[in-house]
């Protein structure tokens, strides 16, 4: 296959999981609706709620491998191939593909399947954004980015991201459930309070060993070995630094002073909101940064600056 055939194989990819996932929701939201006929208490094990929420497990499946084609396909059809995080729209797509695909791997180990909806409209909301608004063409990476550091840094930086989302979801549904007065529909259905604080405790757990990896040993690391510098007060390392931070806190306050429930949900939130910010907010608002490459609009204007300096 030519270059151009891959990039059409993950276009096309891309939009076949759009319409996977969003089947999935649809399957998702019958299993919910059917379910809130009924009380609370009663589990569904067979008939045709049951058969609904099997069937978009298995359509997220589904759509979580056809987006790795998609991710797989965008990687090929770079000359020469490389790993496909080149830009801002394929960093949301390694990142979407990891939020889904450690929900399908948690799923059974943490019965997960009220978070069901939740993930599906998740991903396909940030798969849709990142086709209307972060799209761009393949093109080779730069210097700094042909490095196996940057290989490690990147994959343990998007596991932790998804598994920080994922534990956020748990932190929001928290706090939605203490503060409903009448437990009906899909709340009433939600695990215990404890449950979810025990869930989203334990996706903060794991992320957070992962995150650490990325930011402060193999991140350093690729910088070293990029621009000679282990840290370079970049925005992307000080916000990823500030997020290390908050989520220690957030680990460091339920081992020690016993914080659970509401106050530890809303750290968790605030660690997420910095993680987020700094996926996505830096590149459109800082001007500066060494990973600047990681936006399209930003990286044409780095392209443009660097060329003038070269002609002058």
């Amino acid at each position: 296959m030519t270059d151009a055939s891959w990039e059409v194989l993950s276009n096309q990819a891309v939009a076949a999981s759009g319409v996977v996932y969003f089947l999935a929701l649809l399957a998702h939201l019958v299993q919910w609706a059917g379910l809130r006929k009924l009380p609370a208490e009663q589990q569904v094990t067979s008939g045709p709620i049951a058969m609904a929420g099997r069937l978009g497990v298995l359509l997220t499946v589904v759509a979580v491998g056809v987006h790795l084609i998609a991710l797989v396909g965008r990687g090929m059809a770079a000359d020469p191939n490389r790993v496909p995080w080149g830009n801002m729209y394929e960093f949301t797509l390694s990142g979407t593909f990891f939020v889904g695909f450690l929900y399908l791997l948690f799923l059974r180990r943490f019965k997960l399947e009220w978070m069901g909806p939740l993930v599906v409209a998740f991903v396909l909301t940030m798969m849709m954004l990142a086709v209307v608004w972060l799209y761009d063409p393949v093109a080779p990476l730069t210097e700094a980015l042909y490095s196996p550091w940057l290989v490690i840094h990147v994959v343990s930086a998007v596991i932790a991201t998804a598994a920080f989302t994922l534990g956020g979801i748990c932190s929001v549904l928290y706090l939605f459930k203490e503060r409903s007065r009448a437990q009906r529909g899909y709340l009433a259905r939600l695990p215990a309070l404890t449950s979810l604080d025990r869930i989203s405790y334990r996706m903060h757990a794991f992320g957070f060993p992962v995150w650490t990896f990325a930011v402060l040993i193999t991140g350093p690391i690729w910088a070293h070995e990029a621009w000679s510098s282990y840290w370079n007060w970049d925005p992307k390392e000080v916000w990823a630094f500030i997020t290390w931070v908050v989520y220690a806190a957030y680990l460091h306050a339920r081992a020690t002073a016993g914080w659970k429930g509401r106050n530890a949900a809303i750290v968790a939130l605030v660690g997420l909101a910095t993680l987020w910010f700094n996926f996505i907010g830096i590149n459109f608002f800082s001007s500066n940064s060494q990973h600047s490459y990681a936006a399209p609009m930003v990286s044409s204007v780095a392209i443009h600056s660097t060329t003038s300096e070269v002609s002058r």
